[in-house]
């Protein structure tokens, strides 16, 4: 029986290959259920700390296999009437030990670890008895393909996350998920927890969403949960039935399905391109599954894991993860926490709609008075309405408690008297981005609030010691850049001059962790690390057009780098006036390596459109206004090619520069601050490691900025 079932010997080479996994044992006892019937139930545990979770490597899943065909040699035997799988405290299961990644040969190993995550997970409905999942906390992608492989799963109303990141790392659902989930809750649910949610930075799902969805049969209270699942089990094996209203029937299946995959790849070309391999693999299978036929489901994504865990993007993503969840943590730099002042109260200078979204930020975050002023009280006023109505929406989506709802308004406040911060610790300035201003607002600030006090600039493009010039206390002074849209972008740049002090250096830092924001620690250089290197490529496409290009060409050649917007589409997502000012301000300290654009500074004066959209948003070409600004400075007309190599090699010559002025620490921090301040793609693994794989580092500098262990497996192929 153990050879029908489950063969080890089958998966030799992956698990010899995984000899540094950490074990997740499977252990099991017995519970007896009423009516002189017992139930198995396995714990999943990796005997560490229970916060860190339970991973599923290929030794684990041999082990789980092996204990499978002990239960089900045992419900033969009648010794058992149910399985149930658990994890340990708060943690069900976060899916694949993804630290293996690396150890994993080639293609042939890949497709190996597929087929026994569907071998293993396969067996929980072939036991003979009934098989439940009683998600207990976080499930992730192979820990919910655990609970799918189930006949029945319950989930506790606590559980923190339930996804399928699989399409964000460059993979797809690779143990059944694929195949199970649509069948389960219908191919629009499956699209959106399979596709959708991960490409939105990842996004998942609330307990009570996950069970609003279909993919658990009951929602139970933590207080009771084991106890409350043992009584589900015993209602089932006494002949309940579950109702699960999300299953596809006929119809969904004969006509929607396929026109719900046709929506979604048109959606996922408008807003990925077609660079990304994983999402539109996912979307292959899920296409192909809607019949129902789950080993030809598992066939594909057999085919999909040992085609993507091999490849460059998904080498390339893997670095991108371990950035942001491991170096984004534990920023490079950052002096002694302990050295971080507390902060009992904010003071916002500006009212414009960045300070507005600062004052929302650090009153919802920090819990603490927000004070904000501008030149007069209509501005103030207008500010703080802005605020409360952004309140007010946190309450309609049930994102706040009415308690919190309250207490945020009365947190916010507005003034033109400025004595009213006098007593703030940490004030931040938002005014209009000129030098002048920025220095007026300083001097005068600073004799105002305490002598301690923080002073941070928002600043984009300015030098923040000339900004600071005026101090008498330089020691306060900090660059707190923050992205927009401030409550969604996690990045903040902290721009440490020479004369800051450790304790603002690390007060800085507290705050922007309080923030729930990742902190890069930048040196005082124009444009720090996400401006300068879009204003060079931005440059190098504004530059194309002012010479003759066609606004098509400059717009659709960089597609191939997977950027998640085109050229036009950026600069009208921050408004030409800025992208002008972003390019001039660059050109100015480094003319030879930036241009300018006069033409895209006109545009801005008569408040141009780039753009050419339908009812729905849709772009549909490009405005007369740009078409006209085309060979303003010359007639050189490039290829797509031609611009794509331009500007991959000018970004090489900017990233070494960088790196040589000691902008950031490493290139692991430059590629940490695109990905989480311009959005660029894990699948490229930031910008580095992209601009070496295609060769544009050894074209300009004759070296690459990282050691090939990284750039994935085809790229060190090709370089063998």
């Amino acid at each position: 029986m153990t050879n029908e079932l489950f063969n080890r010997n089958r998966y030799s080479a992956i698990l010899q290959a995984a000899e540094d996994e950490v074990i997740t044992e499977s252990k099991v006892r017995d519970v007896p259920l009423p009516g002189n019937r017992t139930l198995a139930l396995i714990t999943l545990d990796n005997n560490q700390d229970y916060k860190r979770p339970n991973t599923l490597g290929p030794n684990t899943l041999a082990q789980l296999g092996e204990l499978l065909v002990t239960l089900a040699q045992r419900a033969g035997a009648g010794e058992i009437h149910a399985v149930a799988v658990t994890g340990k405290r708060f943690n069900f299961a976060a899916g694949a030990d993804l630290s293996l990644v690396g150890q994993i040969p080639d293609t042939v190993a890949a497709r190996q670890m597929a087929e026994l995550g569907h071998d293993t997970l396969g067996l929980f409905s072939k036991l003979g008895v009934p098989s439940f999942a009683l998600v207990n906390g976080m499930a992730l992608g192979g820990g919910l393909e655990v609970a799918l492989h189930c006949d029945y799963r319950v989930l506790d109303s606590s559980c923190p996350a339930v996804a399928f990141p699989e399409t964000y790392l460059g993979l797809v659902p690779g143990w059944g998920g694929a195949t199970i989930t649509p069948n389960l809750i219908g191919i629009e649910n499956a699209l959106r927890v399979i596709i959708e949610n991960p490409l939105k930075m990842n996004r998942m799902l609330g307990a009570e969403q996950a069970y609003e969805l279909g993919l658990f049969d009951r929602l139970i209270n933590p207080v009771n949960f084991i106890e409350d699942s043992l009584k589900f089990i015993t209602a089932v094996l006494d002949g309940e039935k579950v109702k699960r209203p999300n299953e596809p029937g006929k119809l969904e299946r004969a006509v929607k399905w396929d026109a719900a995959i046709k929506i979604a790849r048109k959606s996922l070309e408008q807003k990925i391109g077609e660079v990304p391999q994983a999402p539109y693999r996912a979307l292959e299978i899920l296409a192909a599954v809607k019949k129902g036929d789950r080993e030809a489901g598992f066939e594909l994504e057999n085919q999909a894991l040992g085609d993507l865990v091999a490849s460059d993007q998904f080498m390339a993503s893997m670095y991108g993860f371990n950035l942001v969840q491991k170096r984004a943590k534990r920023p490079v730099g950052a002096p002694d926490s302990a050295l971080a002042r507390p902060i009992t109260k904010v003071g916002v200078i500006g009212a414009g709609l960045m300070a507005s979204q600062f004052a929302l930020l650090f009153a919802r975050r920090l819990q603490v008075p927000v004070v904000m002023t501008d030149l007069d009280q209509e501005r103030v006023d207008r500010g703080v309405a802005s605020v409360q109505a952004e309140i007010d929406k946190l309450l309609d989506k049930n994102r706040i408690s009415t308690d919190t709802h309250a207490r945020l308004k009365g947190l916010v406040t507005g003034t033109t008297d400025r004595q009213q911060f006098a007593d703030c610790d940490w004030v931040i300035e938002a005014v209009f981005e000129e030098l002048s201003v920025k220095q007026q607002v300083f001097s005068e600030f600073e004799e105002i609030v305490p002598e301690d006090a923080i002073m941070a600039t928002n600043t984009s493009s300015l030098s923040v010691a000339e900004i600071g010039e005026p101090l008498k206390h330089p020691e306060r002074l900090i660059g707190f850049h923050f992205f927009n849209p401030v409550a969604v972008m996690p990045l903040v740049e902290v721009v440490k001059v020479d004369s800051t002090s450790d304790e603002t250096l690390a007060t800085a830092m507290a705050v922007a962790k309080q923030l729930k924001k990742n902190a890069v620690i930048v040196r005082d250089r124009p444009g720090f690390v996400v401006n300068r290197l879009l204003a060079r490529m931005l440059g190098e496409v504004m530059h194309a057009v002012d010479t003759g290009t066609s606004a098509e060409v400059a717009d659709t050649a960089l597609e191939p780098m997977g950027l998640p917007m085109s050229p036009f589409t950026l600069l009208e997502l921050i408004g030409l006036k800025v992208g002008a000012h972003v390019l001039r301000s660059h050109h100015e300290p480094y003319p030879d390596r930036f241009f300018d654009s006069a033409s895209l500074h006109d545009l801005a004066d008569r408040d141009a459109k780039l753009l050419k959209r339908d009812g729905k948003g849709s772009v549909t070409g490009y405005t007369r206004e740009l078409q006209a600004v085309v060979g303003s400075e010359g007639n050189s007309p490039l290829t797509a090619e031609q611009l794509l190599e331009r500007t991959q090699n000018a970004l090489a010559d900017e990233v070494k520069i960088m790196l040589d002025e000691q902008v950031v620490t490493a290139a692991e921090d430059l590629d940490l601050c695109l990905i989480l301040g311009a959005g660029f793609p894990l699948i490229n693994g930031g910008l580095t490691p992209y601009l070496d794989r295609i060769g544009a580092s050894e074209r300009v500098f004759g070296g690459t900025f990282h050691t090939p262990k990284i750039l994935g497996a085809a790229t060190r192929e090709a370089a063998s």
